[in-house]
């Protein structure tokens, strides 16, 4: 197996999982791992994707945490450990990307009043795609952010996809799944190709679904991906974008299955202060997940980052 497995497969000592309850309602799953040394290097908030829970990332939180850095993150309203907002079964949904953007304001207030600083905040793909969109509406300021390979288009979505997603919400329950698999419809990838060459790492979500299966989420509901596909398109068109401060470093796959990595290059683009960083064939859409010699990449660029860029503003 490559990497640690006990780093990817058990809570480290010292990190604890809790219920943060959220002022909009409802407790959200989050969890803490404070540096385990007395002059923290700082704090970093780790976001996930659609559907994603933070046991995912626990080797990559387990090498920064090795650097002196405080690891906090939490599971997006819906989805995860922090419950669903649909009876129908394990179906990601949401009534308005705007909720998740309550729930990141709130908890970054309260999460950066009581970390070390200076203070970083990473998200993948969903994770990614909130993480800008906060910084561009002034819900979090920290002092340097990572994006990885952020959701700001799908891949091979046809011009009426939204339309589409529209018409089929409109018909019934909104909140109904929008298809019977996990990732991306009718496709003939499976969903292993689609995220990592590293079947080990892919191993290791099954584990953990296997392990707690009330943290498993399946597809998303026709809201979520109406409004996923309304929250793309503004943040697109955001005059903001170009005036927002905080340094980027953005990695990009642009071989991506699952989000179109053209759209996160046009909008990193934009951005007055950003670092790009792309990858071809050799890597899916779970870059933190990849092959070692991806990932092993990926996190050199973000340490190089973090040494340059993450210093307390």
């Amino acid at each position: 197996m490559s990497g640690d497995n006990l780093a990817r497969r058990a809570i480290p000592d010292g990190a604890r999982i809790h219920f943060w309850d959220a002022p909009a309602g409802g407790q959200l799953r989050a969890f803490a791992w404070p540096a385990a040394t007395a002059t923290p290097r700082g704090s970093i908030l780790f976001q996930g994707g659609r559907g994603d829970i933070f046991e995912k990332y626990l080797e990559t939180m387990a090498h920064w945490h090795a650097q002196g850095w405080t690891i906090t993150s939490f599971d997006w309203r819906g989805q995860g450990g922090s419950g669903r907002l649909t009876p129908a079964g394990n179906c990601g949904h949401i009534e308005d990307f705007a909720d998740y953007i309550a729930d990141f304001r709130a908890f970054y207030a309260e999460w950066h009043a009581s970390t070390p600083g200076p203070h970083v905040v990473m998200g993948h793909s969903m994770g990614g795609h909130l993480v800008l969109r906060g910084l561009v509406e002034g819900a979090a300021v920290p002092d340097a952010a990572v994006l990885i390979a952020p959701m700001l288009g799908f891949k091979n979505s046809l011009p009426f996809a939204e339309r589409f997603a529209r018409i089929m919400g409109g018909i019934g329950d909104s909140a109904r799944p929008a298809w019977k698999t996990n990732e991306k419809p009718y496709t003939r990838d499976s969903r292993y190709s689609l995220l990592t060459h590293d079947q080990d790492r892919y191993d290791d979500e099954i584990w953990w679904h296997n392990e707690k299966p009330e943290i498993v989420t399946g597809p998303p509901s026709w809201r979520w991906l109406i409004e996923a596909f309304r929250s793309m398109r503004e943040l697109r068109g955001d005059p903001r974008l170009r005036k927002m401060p905080v340094p980027v470093l953005m990695l990009v796959a642009k071989a991506d299955g699952l989000v179109d990595g053209k759209a996160a290059l046009k909008i990193g683009a934009k951005l007055r202060d950003a670092r790009i960083v792309a990858f071809g064939e050799e890597s899916a859409h779970e870059i933190l997940r990849e092959a070692d010699a991806v990932r092993n990449r990926a996190i050199g660029e973000i340490d190089l980052f973090l040494a340059a860029r993450a210093q307390q503003r």
